[in-house]
Order: C-alpha cells, then sequence, then structure tokens
C-alpha cells in the first residue's frame, strides 16, 4: 500500500503505473465497513485503487461540525492495510487548496431541498473538493454511498457541468445490526444512543410499507415517533420523487419515491433514505 501527501508524489506515481482504469473512493476518514465495500468494489473493476482521506473544510456550514468530526488516521490505515488498498492519498489542506477557491456550483432543485435547504453551501463545498480530486487523480470510476443520496445526485450532476468522463458508481446503504445507517459520525454517539437510534430505520420501514397512508398522514407520523424520545430533534422528512428529488405532497404516478430525512441524536446529525416502489 502507497502512501502520499502531496499531489506531486501521487501524480508522480500514477504516471508510472500506466493503469488504465483507476477507481477512486473519496472519504473524509474514519472509516467503517461502509467505505471498505467501496474500496472492495472499485478492487473488483479496476487495476488500481485510490482512497482519500480528507477532512473537507469547505462542506461544513458549521465550524463547531467541523471541530468534532472523528479523526483516526493511523487506524484508518490499518484498515485499508487489511484490504490492500492500493493507494491512499492524505493531503494538507494547504496542499488541497494551494489558492483561494471561490468558484460557485448551482445545480437547480438539488441546490434548493432538503440537505442543501439545511447546510447553506454544503454541496459547493463537496462540489469543490470532488472537481479538485478529479483534477489530481483523472481516475475512471468514483464510487459514492447511497446513505448520501443527495449528494450523489449532485456529484452525477457535477460531471455533465464540468465535463467529466469519470464514471461516478452509486452503491448500498451498509447499516449496523438495529438497522442505523453506518456513518463516520455514529463513533460520537454512546453505545445507548446507537442502539435508541436504530429507531430510524424502523420508522422509515413503516413509511415504506404503508403506501396506502396519505404523504402528509406518513410525515406526521414519522416526526411524531421521532419526537418521543427526549434526545433526538428533527430536521426534516420529506418524501420525493426518485429522479427530481422533489419533495411531494401527493401520490402520483412516479415508480419510485425516496423516503430522505436527518435527526440529531443528542447533537450528532444522522441522514438516511429508503426507496418506496409504487
Amino acid at each position: 500500500m502507497e502512501v502520499f501527501k502531496t499531489v506531486k508524489e501521487i501524480q508522480e506515481y500514477l504516471v508510472k503505473t500506466e493503469s488504465k482504469n483507476l477507481g477512486f473512493v473519496a472519504t473524509m476518514g474514519a472509516l467503517h465497513q461502509a467505505h471498505i465495500s467501496l474500496i472492495e468494489l472499485s478492487q473488483k473493476e479496476n487495476e488500481l485503487t485510490v482512497c482519500s482521506i480528507f477532512v473537507n473544510p469547505k462542506q461544513f456550514n458549521k465550524k463547531e461540525d467541523l471541530v468534532k468530526y472523528p479523526r483516526d488516521t493511523e487506524a484508518d490505515l490499518k484498515k485499508l492495510e487489511a484490504v490492500n488498498c492500493d493507494i491512499v492519498f492524505i493531503p494538507s489542506v494547504e496542499e488541497m487548496y494551494p489558492k483561494k477557491v471561490e468558484r460557485e456550483f448551482h445545480f437547480g432543485i438539488l441546490s434548493e431541498v432538503m440537505e442543501a435547504e439545511h447546510r447553506p453551501g454544503h454541496f459547493n463545498g463537496v462540489a469543490i473538493v470532488i472537481e479538485r480530486f478529479f483534477e489530481i487523480l483523472n481516475p475512471t470510476h468514483a464510487y459514492f454511498g447511497k446513505k448520501d443520496y443527495q449528494q450523489l445526485a449532485v456529484i452525477k450532476a457535477l460531471t455533465k457541468q464540468i465535463n467529466s468522463s469519470v464514471k461516478i458508481v452509486g452503491c448500498p446503504i451498509y447499516r449496523e445490526k438495529n438497522g442505523l445507517a453506518m456513518s463516520s459520525r455514529n463513533e460520537r454517539l454512546s453505545a445507548n444512543e446507537k442502539e435508541e437510534a436504530g429507531v430510524i430505520n424502523k420508522t422509515l420501514k413503516y413509511v415504506c410499507e404503508h403506501k396506502n397512508l396519505t404523504v402528509p398522514a406518513l410525515k406526521t407520523y414519522f416526526l411524531t415517533e421521532m419526537n418521543q424520545h427526549l434526545n433526538f430533534e428533527s430536521e426534516y422528512f420529506e418524501i420525493v420523487d426518485e429522479i427530481t428529488l422533489q419533495p411531494i405532497q401527493e401520490w402520483g404516478g412516479a415508480n419510485k419515491y425516496i423516503a430522505f430525512t436527518a435527526v440529531n441524536v443528542n447533537g450528532v446529525r444522522l441522514i438516511d433514505n429508503m426507496t418506496i416502489i409504487n
């Protein structure tokens, strides 16, 4: 496993390998099985795989969230070595952004709803860092988890805007035994909080299994269930069209809908989503 910290070093190495297929997995560290699954899929589909570890300050709209984000690079490297990841890129902020970046991306409705509405500037920060990684690494494939489904949609839109040839691959959500979506932020939960947070998955399942109810009724049910937990605070719950990600107020003719939510559990922000088949 090769580990690089500078753009110059990793680019020189990639030129020497003459690899025709390069898979890329962007992470902010605090790796878990969901990250590993992305790396393993990339290894199956590419000659080489690069995993980045970079906590991107540009996608945090709250400074305290950036400060509290879990970091354990030594543990991350051990996990990557265990699965024989080819290359790890751990750049500094100065290495990623040697000059001030003021670019603004616009993604239509994707820049207005759910995560975008509750985290102003978040997706612009995501777009900036992903474009930068693509510029540095020039991968053929990039792998992202569907837990961050709206982010996945934004990155697909980004590739069109910048005329990138990178193939974006969406990968399944990995869950804890109690159904909680795996996330680096889960490390900030106590054992009891993590167990209690399994109700998010349970309630999403209820929504998906009760399409006979109206959309407003299901929204009320979800939020009521969350509010029964003293340390829970719901930011939003929406049912959206799978293609447009536009929130709906009543069932229509779409083949699939997706239920999205963000819930703060004792100050730890957890997001999840689940597909509803019409």
